[in-house]
C-alpha cells in the first residue's frame, strides 16, 4: 500500500503566472515536507506499514488550435493543437525561470495553466538537502528496507528521448495523447543537479546562465585571479574585462566569487548573506571545478575545466544544460594544422569535424552543427576590442574555419603515409584548420539541448610540421596568451548579455515540433 499524496487530488486552473507558480511551489515544499519527515523518522528507527510515496507537480495546458503563435521568440509556443505537460522541480532554483516559461504560454495562446500533482514519484535521494549524507548512519539491513519503503532514482523516467526527437508521446489514464512542455522531466533535472555537485564542487545554485569552458587550468587560475581583483573593486565602476575600462561609473552586477566547495567571496560593499559562511574548500579539487562570478540576475559568468577529452565534455553539458543557459563557449587550445599559422594565433569555429564519437548515438553524425551568428559576431567583436586590431590586422592572428574534435589524444602516431584513408587527409578535406578533442562535442551537445554555443581555440602547437610545445616555449606561450584569450572569452559574454538574451535563442536550435520551455 502507497500512501496517498498529500496536496490536492486534481489540477487547478490559473490565468496568472505568478499564482501558477505559487500553486506548484506549493505542491512540491508539501511532497519535500512529506519525505524528508518519513526519512527522519525511518532513520531514527521507525517502521512503516505502508510505501512513503510524494510526487512531483505538473503543468499541463490544452489548446484547440494550430494556429501559429504571433512571437518573434523562437520558444514560448506549443507546436500545435493538444495536450502538452511536464514535471517541475525545485521552483527555488527555477521560479524566475518558470514565470517566464508560464508568461509566454499565457500570453501566446490565452488558455489556462493546470497545476497539480503529477504521478511522478520524487526519489528521496532527490529530497535530501544540500548537506544531507545518510548512507554512512545506516546499516546493511536498513539501506535494503529503504528500497522497500521509500521511491528511489528511476533511470526509466529520466531519459534523453525528447531532446533527442525520439520521444513517442504516450496516452494518459483518459487515452489522451499527452505531449512535452520542456526537453527534461523533473528526475532528469534532479539528477543532473546532484551530478553537477559532485562533478564541480560547487551547488547548482551557483551556477550563472553564461558558460566558458576550459580544458586547461591556466584558464582558471586566471579566472580565479581576476575574480579575485573585481571582488576588491566597488561596484558603479566599468566592469574589469572590457578593453580601455576607465571606471566610467556602469555598474557591471557582479557581487560575488565562489570556488570549490561553495566558498563564497562577496563584492567590496555588498551585503553578506548567511549561506556564504557555510563553504569550505574541499581537501582535493574535484573532476571538473568550477567557478562562478555571480549577478543577481544569474547572467553572470560560470566557468569550468572540463580537462582534457570529448567524455568529460559530454558528461559536463548533458548536466549543465538543465539549468537552461544562455550560451556556453569552449575557450582552449588547439593543434593548428595550417602552415600559415603561427603559435598563438586564434580559431574561430564555424563548423566542426566529429571524430569525437561520444554522442554518434544521439545526435547521428549525419546532423549539421551549425555556427550560431550572434555567438560568432560577439567572439569576433571581442577579439578586436581586447587585441585593439583593425579589421585587416586581426585576419593575421585570427582565422574562422572548421575544428576537427578526435578521441584520439596520441592521432600524431597514426600511420599517415600509407593508408588511404589518415588523418592527415581526412582533415584536410574537411578544409580542417584546428584539432582539438572537446569543441565539436560542447557544439554538437548545445546544439542537441537547445543552447547555444560557440568556440574560440588558441593555436599551442603544430604537429603535422614539426612544430611542438617544449617546456620553455609553452611557459612563454602561456604566460603571453591566456590572460588575453580569457578575457576576449569574458568580453564576449558582455556583449552577448548586452545585446539582449532574446538575440540567442535561435530558431536554428528547434526542431519541427518543439517544446514550449526555453
Amino acid at each position: 500500500m502507497t500512501t496517498p499524496p498529500l496536496a490536492a487530488t486534481t489540477p487547478q486552473r490559473y490565468t496568472d503566472p505568478q499564482a501558477a507558480l505559487d500553486a506548484a511551489r506549493g505542491l512540491y515544499d508539501a511532497s519535500l515536507a512529506t519525505l524528508r519527515d518519513h526519512l527522519q523518522r525511518f532513520l531514527a528507527g521507525e517502521s512503516f506499514s505502508q510505501r512513503v510515496r510524494a510526487c512531483y507537480p505538473s503543468v499541463a495546458v490544452h489548446t484547440d488550435t494550430g494556429a501559429r503563435a504571433d512571437t518573434p521568440l523562437a520558444y514560448g509556443f506549443v507546436a500545435g493543437a493538444g495536450r502538452y505537460e511536464t514535471t517541475l522541480t525545485r521552483p527555488d532554483l527555477f521560479g524566475d525561470y518558470y514565470l517566464e516559461q508560464f508568461r509566454l504560454l499565457l500570453r501566446n495562446h490565452g488558455v489556462a495553466l493546470e497545476i497539480g500533482p503529477s504521478t511522478q514519484p520524487i526519489p528521496v535521494h532527490f529530497s535530501f538537502a544540500e548537506h544531507d549524507h545518510i548512507e554512512g548512519t545506516l546499516s546493511a539491513e536498513r539501506r535494503s528496507l529503504m528500497r522497500d519503503l521509500f521511491d528511489l532514482p528511476d533511470l526509466g523516467a529520466m531519459d534523453d528521448g525528447i531532446a533527442n526527437g525520439t520521444h513517442e508521446p504516450q496516452p494518459d489514464a483518459n487515452g489522451q495523447v499527452v505531449h512535452p512542455l520542456a526537453l527534461f522531466t523533473a528526475p532528469r533535472v534532479d539528477y543532473s543537479l546532484h551530478r553537477l555537485r559532485h562533478y564541480t564542487g560547487t551547488a547548482p545554485e551557483h551556477f550563472q546562465n553564461f558558460v566558458l569552458f576550459t580544458n586547461y587550468q591556466f584558464y582558471i587560475d586566471e579566472f580565479i585571479k581576476l575574480g579575485h581583483e573585481l571582488m576588491h573593486m566597488p561596484r558603479g565602476q566599468a566592469s574589469l574585462f572590457e578593453s580601455g575600462s576607465t571606471g566610467d561609473g556602469q555598474d557591471d552586477g557582479y557581487v560575488a566569487f565562489v570556488e570549490p566547495g561553495n566558498v563564497v567571496m562577496r563584492r567590496t560593499g555588498c551585503t553578506l548573506e548567511p549561506g556564504d559562511f557555510l563553504g569550505a574548500p574541499p581537501p582535493r579539487l574535484p573532476q571538473m571545478p568550477a567557478y562562478h562570478l555571480v549577478r543577481n540576475d544569474r547572467a553572470g559568468i560560470t566557468m569550468v575545466n572540463i580537462g582534457v577529452g570529448p567524455s568529460n565534455a559530454k558528461t559536463i553539458t548533458d548536466h549543465i544544460a538543465v539549468l537552461r543557459p544562455h550560451a556556453w563557449i569552449m575557450l582552449g587550445h588547439c593543434a593548428g594544422l595550417r602552415t600559415t599559422q603561427q603559435l598563438g594565433d586564434y580559431v574561430l569555429a564555424h563548423g566542426y569535424v566529429r571524430e569525437d564519437h561520444v554522442l554518434d548515438e544521439e545526435l547521428p553524425l549525419w546532423v549539421p552543427i551549425p555556427p550560431l551568428a550572434e555567438i560568432q559576431v560577439a567572439l569576433e567583436a571581442a577579439v578586436a576590442d581586447v587585441t585593439q586590431l583593425e579589421r585587416s590586422e586581426l585576419k593575421r592572428v585570427m582565422r574562422t574555419g572548421t575544428v576537427a574534435s578526435t578521441d584520439n589524444r596520441n592521432w600524431e602516431l597514426l600511420p599517415f603515409r600509407h593508408p588511404h584513408s589518415t588523418p592527415e587527409r581526412r582533415f584536410s578535406q574537411s578544409r580542417a584548420i584546428a584539432l582539438d578533442m572537446e569543441s565539436a562535442t560542447i557544439a554538437a551537445n548545445g546544439f542537441r539541448f537547445r543552447v547555444p554555443y560557440g568556440t574560440l581555440l588558441c593555436v599551442s602547437d603544430k604537429p603535422l610540421h614539426g612544430e611542438i610545445k617544449l617546456p620553455g616555449m609553452a611557459n612563454h606561450f602561456y604566460r603571453e596568451r591566456v590572460n588575453q584569450h580569457l578575457r576576449i572569452g569574458l568580453r564576449a559574454v558582455e556583449l552577448l548579455r548586452r545585446n539582449g538574451i532574446d538575440q540567442l535563442h535561435s530558431r536554428k536550435l528547434r526542431s519541427f515540433a518543439e517544446v514550449a520551455f526555453q
